[in-house]
């Protein structure tokens, strides 16, 4: 613990302010600065750099492009691997491990050592990986690199050692697991075929050894060769060529038939009495015409053949349609008897798996479900069931249903949130899944010790919301919520419309917020609109309030004094006016004027529980041209206010009168405050020739400048209040832009056409638009500005970024907190705008908010991020907040409902706050402490030269608060408050992805997320003692299990050659038998598990202890089974013996011509 003491009075330091623009500060600590105060500020800070480090926790959704599928059908436990080298583990809910191989190359095959703890990848880069499963975090142990040849093909039989490796030359390799070491024991292509043979039989895509005999190895070449290998002889049993190209094999389970998949769309059965040819062949969805030609159809590119005790065995396979079906979706067809079932699936199948009882390839298999790997999801088919369902399934694999656009994350929420989500949202899940469990049910998962409610959201490209439960690092989809039924179906010729706007997605969700306390949501679209929702148990049937604001600016080249003396801030927006234009109107060119871009249902509506929408404001189009993307938003429960803002000006709302309190140009907000004394322009002036995003020359930056005056030097100064001076009438909703309202921000020549919302729909304003490089960022209005005059005139829009409502002082001189709203813009201003409101329920309903525009500007470096509130001993002041209540709750009408506010009254603001209190403002540059009211600059830090900061919050860890940044650079940094001391610097994730700039977000307890990839969660933490506590909250992959016994035959089966043979594949593929291989052909890699892994296995439940203790309870169990298995020979070998002393004394005296 480290104990600061300030003395602010007469204090110098090297790195003063400079009171007229941007401080210069040093870069390696919070720099304190000179401040007159009257007393001394004494705040301990608890946190240093020893509290924080960075790692992954866990990783949700769906694994990106997925490229292979494995399961262990004793440990019950799936792997898919994927094209970025990614590998996801998953078990029973909660056993969900991700891994990645280092090189990044695409995994082509994974191969469980069944019930070992093991698993091989293969991957694209020609070198295989053997990971140890035995611990929480999977290392890899040894990694084997072909130098020579490339992979194709991989098996490993059942508790064998040896693993086969076919290549692309179509020789085949045999690799020891244990050793990792290639045996000197080589198929080689020209070995496996006849010599006659003239062309070469192509990749290896088959390799399996016999049920009936694992001496004998069976071959598939691409060109449609088949041989089988004996391993023991070296030579070739049989040989069969097929005109049509393989691409699986499957084995009958005796051993004396097996199936083949063809590129022509067929199945052939072979026998291996008879290997001439296919005594079955069949095309399962190709037609037989009259001429007898065979219908073309797709290849199958997967056959699974598999047999059950009490019914005819099951064919499944993939693909096989015909050409002719065009628009036919991807089908899994089952064949089981003469019933022919096809599967449509949504996505293409890239892999499926049978899964069965037994592990045994010699035993009936008993096949009870199908594990399909598709594209963009993961479905298993319950088999057991003649209607084939799906099982539900419980991992979160539907992030992506529709593209995720923004998210956020809630830490420590209030207990009751979750439940209340979950039984609304239970009511609309899916029904007709299997009732049986979700069958993979391998590893173990408990609740950590330490578990908070924790609440992701996440926002679509289609308008949909999702609440997420992501408690103890799972995650559980809670409740759905659809914006787009707000908003009217556009109808023919109405199309066009939204069309224009946004080429797709008019309703993609750009931002999100959410007052966890009062459950009151607000959601940013695209089409530049703001739906406000309330939470309720109950259905409700209502009709949706909507607010229209023109926020966009449109001052005239000459304006005359009477525009500047009589405009009043606001008309009445109603449209009922005489004066008032028409909502839907049309300049005389045909241009679209005042008319929103989406239309809301302006009929009663039926709500079920859940959200349900009570307000939208929507900015509208000014003369054709399309509003601004919103880029900033803040709600207040307890003040009952909405505040947005983009890059033309700012409105806040009163959603609980329904009005529109404030609607202005940003220049207009500072008046004579604006520290760059800027002069308000149109940016309308010299549209004529302008296209693209084409900049406005200086020769008309200074007409412009010359032929401007600031129509609102008069009326700024004065209070704002709700449009009249009366109160609104109930249900009348008041929209500015009426004659008398002020004309404000249209768009400057050139503005950027929307984008598609999967691409860049949701970036902030603080974000640059189209790459990272500094070029384009010095085209940006997110840049980080010099505070010069003429840079700053040149830009045509000074955007709001950030906005915050908060008991603060808006003035120095103020003695008292009042309700405040931070505005912080792109040019690095922030400035703060007091408020009165009434505190009485009744009066707060029909008084009027009174805003002041007129208070403090404060200046930093780089466009303004976030806005943080500190007490004097350095606590975080929560932002006042109303109690949640239910608004369609029915209770005795004589009852007055009020409304219960936290941290919202003159009495215990002036006892919190009548001090003072701190300000952190964190922008794209710096990081800066202000003390209020004196707004003396404490401690400024600058975060990043090089680069610039995309995302920072004020967030507790360890009973403390500290500022979490993260760069573009990948950086992410951690700052002690209110000292602005570095305790964390890592640079962990290069920004290669506009998609991770968008939704990364950090939350409390030390915990972050981001969109690692369209379809998956990453979710990190920065805490050293959730990184220590880590293990026990991550499940265990695997669990002692014994292994199956295999089914006994009976003695005089086995004795007459009916049982599988068996050998001994060490006497064979062993240094003593086969030699070594040669060096050249295989590089050996030592794991890189090396001690992190082994601190990882000894701090979870599993240590060497732990380990030890499961290795002698496996060889004590493998010596009872060899035990008994000693007894049975014992007792065969018995009962051999009497049978043959009974056969000698039956035929003792005999002669030979009695026999």
């Amino acid at each position: 613990m480290k104990k600061f003491r300030k003395v602010l009075d007469g204090l110098t330091t090297s790195s003063p302010v400079n009171t007229g623009g941007s401080p210069s500060c040093g870069s390696a600590a919070g720099t304190p600065t000179a401040a007159p105060t009257p007393r001394e500020l004494e705040i301990q800070e608890t946190l240093v750099s020893e509290n924080f480090q960075i790692c992954k926790t866990v990783r949700h959704g769906f694994p990106y492009q997925p490229t292979a599928l494995a399961f262990d059908p004793v440990q019950k436990i799936l792997a898919i691997g994927s094209r970025s080298g990614g590998v996801r583990i998953l078990g029973r809910p909660g056993v969900d491990c991700y891994c990645q191989h280092e090189s990044g190359a695409a995994v082509i095959q994974l191969q469980f050592l069944i019930n070992e703890g093991a698993l091989v990848t293969a991957c694209a880069d020609d070198t295989l990986h053997l990971w140890n499963l035995r611990q929480r975090r999977p290392a890899i142990l040894h990694s084997l690199k072909f130098n020579r040849e490339r992979i194709t093909f991989c098996h490993l039989p059942f508790q064998s050692k040896w693993l086969y490796v076919g290549t692309e030359r179509g020789n085949t390799h045999i690799v020891n697991i244990e050793s990792f070491i290639l045996s000197g024991y080589v198929i080689m292509w020209n070995k496996a075929i006849e010599l006659s043979t003239k062309t070469h039989p192509g990749p290896v895509v088959h390799l399996s050894d016999s049920p009936k005999d694992e001496g004998k190895l069976l071959i598939g070449f691409e060109s449609g060769t088949i041989v089988m290998w004996d391993l023991r002889a070296k030579k070739a049993d049989f040989r069969i060529y097929y005109d049509e190209a393989i691409h699986s094999v499957s084995w009958h389970h005796e051993g004396r038939q097996f199936m083949c998949s063809h590129s022509d769309g067929s199945l052939t059965m072979w026998n291996l009495r008879n290997t001439a040819k296919p005594f079955q062949v069949t095309f399962p969805h190709g037609k037989t015409p009259r001429d007898s030609r065979k219908e073309s159809c797709k290849p199958i590119l997967k056959v699974e053949y598999k047999t059950c005790r009490n019914s005819e065995p099951f064919v499944i396979f993939s693909g096989g349609l015909s050409y002719d079906k065009a628009g036919r979706r991807p089908t899994l067809t089952i064949m089981h008897g003469k019933a022919i079932t096809a599967l449509e699936m949504d996505h293409p199948i890239v892999e499926f798996l049978v899964l069965c009882e037994t592990p045994y390839l010699n035993e009936v298999q008993e096949p009870y479900a199908v594990a399909v790997l598709l594209e963009k999801d993961f479905i298993v088919v319950d088999l057991t069931q003649s209607n084939f369902p799906i099982f539900e399934n419980p991992y979160p694999m539907d992030i992506h249903e529709s593209p995720v656009t923004c998210t956020a994350y809630f830490a420590d929420c209030p207990p009751d949130i979750i439940p209340a989500l979950y039984s609304i949202g239970v009511k609309h899940k899916k029904t007709g899944y299997s009732h049986k469990e979700w069958p993979l049910s391998g590893g173990t998962w408990t609740l950590g010790s330490q578990t908070y409610p924790e609440i992701i959201i996440t926002g679509h490209a289609d308008g949909s919301i999702k609440f997420w439960d992501a408690t103890a690092i799972t995650l559980q989809m809670l409740y759905k919520l659809k914006t787009s039924k707000v908003f009217e179906k556009p109808k023919g010729g109405e199309v066009g419309r939204s069309a224009e706007l946004v080429e797709e997605d008019p309703y993609a969700v750009q931002m999100i917020s959410w007052c966890p306390q009062s459950r009151i949501f607000c959601v940013v679209g695209i089409s530049a609109h703001v739906i406000l929702y309330r939470f309720s148990k109950h259905d409700a049937n209502t009709t949706i309030t909507s607010l229209e604001v023109r926020l966009q600016c449109e001052m005239e080249d000459v304006i005359s004094p009477s525009d500047t003396e009589n405009t009043p801030c606001f008309s009445d927006p109603s449209g009922h006016s005489p004066q008032a234009p028409s909502p839907r109107s049309t300049t005389p060119d045909g241009m679209r004027d005042s008319v929103p871009c989406l239309k809301v249902k302006d009929r009663a509506i039926r709500m079920p529980p859940g959200y349900q929408a009570e307000l939208v404001v929507q900015l509208l189009w000014v003369d054709g041209e399309p509003p601004q993307q919103i880029t900033s938003l803040d709600l207040n429960s307890a003040y009952g206010l909405l505040a947005l803002g983009n890059c033309n000006g700012l409105a806040v709302v009163d959603y609980l009168q329904k009005t529109v309190l404030l609607c202005m140009n940003t220049l207009e907000l500072y008046g004579s405050a604006d520290p760059f004394q800027r002069l308000t322009r149109s940016p309308r002036k010299s549209r004529q020739s302008t296209s693209g995003l084409t900049e406005l020359s200086d020769n008309q930056v200074s007409l412009d400048l010359e032929r401007s005056k600031s129509p609102t030097s008069d009326h700024v100064n004065g209070h704002c209040t709700s449009p009249t001076s009366q109160p609104c009438a109930a249900g009348r909703p008041r929209v500015p832009g009426g004659p008398e309202g002020p004309r404000l921000g249209r768009r400057g020549p050139g503005r950027p056409p929307f984008r598609k919302a999967q691409s860049a729909a949701c970036m902030e304003v603080s974000l640059p638009v189209s790459s990272l490089t500094e070029e384009s960022r010095e085209n940006s209005f997110s840049r980080s500005r010099s505070s010069s005059v003429s840079s700053i005139d040149r830009d045509t829009k000074e955007a709001v970024t950030t906005l915050q409502f908060g008991e603060s002082y808006g003035r120095k001189s103020d003695a008292l907190p009042t309700p405040c709203l931070w505005v912080g813009t792109s040019l690095g201003l922030v400035l703060l705008i007091p408020m009165s409101i009434p505190t009485d329920d009744q009066e707060r309903l029909e008084e009027p908010v009174t805003i002041a525009p007129t208070g403090s500007v404060l200046t930093l470096k780089g466009s303004v991020l976030r806005f943080g509130f500190l007490d004097c001993s350095g606590a975080v002041i929560q932002s006042p907040h109303e109690v949640w209540r239910d608004p369609q709750a029915s209770e005795d009408p004589e009852r007055q409902r009020r409304r219960k506010l936290v941290n919202f009254s003159p009495l215990s603001s002036q006892e919190a706050c009548g001090e003072g209190h701190l300000a952190v403002v964190c922008s794209e540059r710096q990081a800066t402490v202000f003390l209020m009211p004196s707004q003396a600059r404490l401690y400024v830090h600058n975060i990043t030269e090089s680069s610039f900061v995309l995302r920072a919050d004020v967030v507790s860890v360890c009973n403390s608060v500290c500022l979490a940044c993260f760069c573009a650079n990948g950086h992410v940094m951690t700052l002690s408050l209110p000292s602005l001391r570095p305790l964390l610097d890592v640079n962990y994730l290069p920004l290669t992805d506009m998609r991770i700039a968008r939704t990364f977000c950090f939350t409390n307890g030390g915990q972050a997320l981001y969109l690692s990839s369209p379809t998956e969660i990453q979710r990190i933490t920065y805490s050293q003692e959730m990184c220590d506590n880590l293990q026990e909250m991550l499940g265990e992959l695997f669990t002692p299990i014994e292994t199956p016994e295999a089914q006994n035959r009976g003695f005089l089966k086995g004795f007459f050659g009916g049982n599988t043979q068996t050998f001994d594949r060490e006497e064979l593929f062993g240094e003593a038998a086969a030699g070594k291989a040669s060096r050249s052909l295989a590089q050996h890699i030592p794991g890189q598990a090396g001690m992190e892994g082994m601190k990882a296995a000894a701090g979870g439940a599993v240590g060497d202890l732990a380990r030890a203790r499961i290795a002698l309870d496996e060889r004590g169990q493998r010596l009872g089974e060899l035990e008994e298995r000693t007894a049975l020979m014992m007792a065969s070998a018995e009962t051999f013996s009497k049978h043959a002393h009974e056969l000698m004394l039956k035929c003792k005296d005999k002669k030979w011509y009695q026999f």
